[in-house]
């Protein structure tokens, strides 16, 4: 992946609002990436200082390995989770 790709992804991680969060497809989206794959490798390879745990699966839900704390840094941030879901009413939307 080109640097230009690489630091559009982080921009956009970094932009996500606290108390919401988004999946990585959104942020793919958001980038103009085709797979959200490239969001994942960019944060579990550059992500440790962004808000990496505002980024779920489009279900809501954590990935298994990180479920824990990304669980905890949501609802310390207000986001609802309930059976390890985050709240869709807070699933943030970039404006047009």
């Amino acid at each position: 992946m080109d640097e230009a790709r690489h630091e559009r992804i982080r921009e956009i991680v970094a932009s996500i609002p606290e108390g919401h969060w988004v999946s990585y497809g959104d942020v793919a989206a958001v980038a103009g990436e085709r797979s959200a794959r490239v969001v994942g490798t960019v944060l579990s390879q550059d992500g440790a200082d962004l808000p990496w745990h505002r980024v779920l699966r489009s279900t809501g839900t954590p990935a298994p390995h990180i479920a824990v704390e990304q669980i905890r840094r949501l609802t310390a941030e207000g986001v609802l989770v309930i059976d390890a879901r985050a709240a869709k009413g807070q699933r943030y939307t970039w404006p047009s």
